[in-house]
């Protein structure tokens, strides 16, 4: 009884140690299990330690050690698996060898043995699935009493002689297996814990970091100003609990909200050393009140007394701007806050870049539609004057209403800011378009509209139907000596069980030789803009039977953004 006692105290030290060893970095990757290389690494270092100060808290009996070297050979294993337990065992058995006794050749033999059946313990959990054993308390218990009973059985068969070997086990092995056992499941529980703690703060981490991440998403779309920064700054006040917040962007401070903000106040330049320092340098930079003085910059007895600056960098490296955290004087940043800042940084920028690359594509856009009306503009304009010239002599109210058509093609053109309309409004807009151009061909044009009502308020892009129908009459009907025939049709189909809508613009006149860029940049910005609508399988397909037809065909599935939510297909 006196030696369990004895060997309990030495396990208290052992335990004291490995408690305050819990608190260091090094003691992390022994919270999971991994099979990385530095988590093997720090596995054997910290068990190999604890295997050679097992050896050296044990208590001499009979010229040989009663120890708790067992405990870091078997845990090793158990939380390293067969190499790293074998490693430590070897460690620590070579190490109890170099310090002699009748025993030290079986202490050498026993250490490397049990530290690769605690590795080979582990690997049974491991290839079941059953990785949470590993981290019980229970089980270590268990695993440290069949592997003492080993140590004890190896003492027996190589100690000589027997009779002191058989002496030295009945004295040692009960208060050596209770022991170790009882150490094995409190050292055990002591990872638990630092596991439970770090899950802990990593739920916290990402929970914060998501509710962030919902609540701005699509914010900062709107663009990088001191309205979105502000709706942004209250988010991540709200969430972090910090004492303020603050946006600024490389000049002035765009956004502040919480403690100082009668001083901090938007639009003000910036003057804060740290600031300047933090865009200048790309770096983050933390003034914590303690080891970094902070003073605010703007008012001399501001409330807030630490700080973290985090710059905001663009896909460039450029540095767009800065978010700023802040703590009041009475109180510490908590290191979640820190690391989250650093995430929040990111996320903020990624935002600012996806709101900067809408922008752009929203200018390209309203390009394209600009080209697509300067190219049908001009000499639309001069052919529909000389035809209403021409029809005013004979038929004043006919002129009339060709003004009319033309004054509504025009104001339809000058909606430039519109992305997308139904199809219904698309032909409301050729309808203007081609009252001018039969008034201009007279008996020679024929159009013939076939399209479903089932389709006419799904939204296609704006300017999908006019620039075929114009390129249909330029380039094929107008050349032809007999009349010419243009079919605009429009329907539903289903293909591979989802339903898709197909328009077509069809003339009689065969004239389209693929390669030939005859139909002009308007086409090709229709089916680029489709594309960009629909995807890259669908776009604008032309096909032409020489001296026939000319077919422009577009095809795309039918999703719920296409349908106008009023209207009942």
């Amino acid at each position: 009884m006196e030696l369990i006692f004895s060997l309990l105290q030495q396990l208290s030290v052992y335990l004291v140690i490995a408690y305050l060893l819990s608190k260091t970095p090094l003691f992390m990757p022994l919270t999971t299990v991994s099979g990385h290389f530095p988590q093997r690494i720090a596995c054997y270092v910290l068990f190999s330690l604890f295997c050679i100060l097992g050896t050296y808290f044990g208590l001499t009996i009979e010229n040989a050690i009663a120890n708790t070297r067992a405990i870091g050979a078997v845990l090793g294993g158990l939380l390293g698996g067969p190499l790293v337990g074998f490693a430590v065992g070897l460690t620590g058995g070579l190490h109890r060898y170099s310090m002699g006794g009748f025993t030290d050749l079986a202490c050498a033999i026993s250490t490397t043995a049990e530290g690769l059946f605690g590795g080979l313990i582990h690997l049974y959990y491991v290839r079941r699935g059953m990785v949470d054993k590993i981290f019980n308390p229970k089980v270590a218990f268990f695993v440290l009493v069949a592997a003492e009973i080993m140590q004890m059985s190896i003492i027996l068969l190589v100690a000589k002689p027997f009779d002191q070997a058989w002496h030295l086990v009945q004295a040692i092995a009960p208060p050596m297996i209770i022991a170790n056992a009882f150490g094995a499941a409190l050292f055990i529980s002591i990872i638990q814990d630092r596991k439970a703690i770090y899950e802990e703060y990593s739920a916290a981490f990402s929970s914060k970091a998501l509710k962030i991440a919902q609540r701005s998403v699509g914010i900062l779309s709107e663009g990088f100003n001191p309205e979105t920064t502000k709706k942004i700054a209250q988010i991540i006040y709200e969430e972090t609990g910090v004492g303020a917040v603050s946006i600024t962007d490389c000049d002035k401070i765009l956004a502040f909200i919480g403690l100082g903000a009668d001083h901090h106040r938007p639009g003000t330049i910036i003057s804060s050393e740290y600031t300047r320092r933090a865009i200048t340098n790309k770096e983050l930079f933390y003034a914590d009140g303690y080891e970094i003085k902070y003073q605010c910059s703007l008012h001399d007895k501001c409330k807030l007394g630490a700080v973290l600056v985090i710059p905001l960098l663009g896909g460039d490296g450029q540095v767009l701007g800065t978010i700023k955290l802040y703590e009041g004087k009475q109180k510490l940043f908590s290191s979640l806050n820190r690391s989250l800042g650093e995430g929040l940084a990111k996320l903020l920028s990624n935002q600012i870049l996806t709101g900067r690359y809408i922008e752009q594509k929203t200018l390209l856009t309203q390009a394209e539609l600009r080209l697509l009306q300067a190219q049908v503009n001009p000499h639309f304009l001069f052919n529909a004057l000389n035809t209403i010239s021409a029809v005013i002599r004979k038929d004043p109210n006919k002129a009339r209403d060709l003004i009319q058509h033309l004054s509504l093609f025009f104001r339809r053109n000058l909606k430039n800011n519109i992305e997308r309309v139904t199809i219904k409004e698309e032909l409301a807009h050729i309808t203007s378009y081609l009252e001018v151009e039969l008034a201009r061909f007279s008996d020679r044009l024929e159009v013939d509209f076939s399209v479903n009502q089932s389709v006419l308020n799904i939204y296609v892009p704006t300017f999908t139907l006019q620039p075929l129908v114009e390129n249909a009459i330029k380039h094929g009907t107008s050349t032809l000596l007999e009349n010419g025939k243009i079919s605009i049709t429009g329907a539903l189909f289903s293909h591979n069980n989802f339903p898709h809508i197909k328009l077509q613009v069809i003339d009689n006149a065969g004239t389209y030789v693929e390669g030939i860029n005859h139909s002009g940049l308007g086409l090709q910005i229709v089916n680029k803009r489709l594309q960009n609508t629909f995807g890259e399988e669908f776009g604008l397909q032309m096909h032409c039977k020489k001296g026939e037809s000319t077919t422009a065909e577009i095809i795309f599935p039918l999703v719920n953004n296409n349908i106008n939510e009023s209207a009942n297909v």
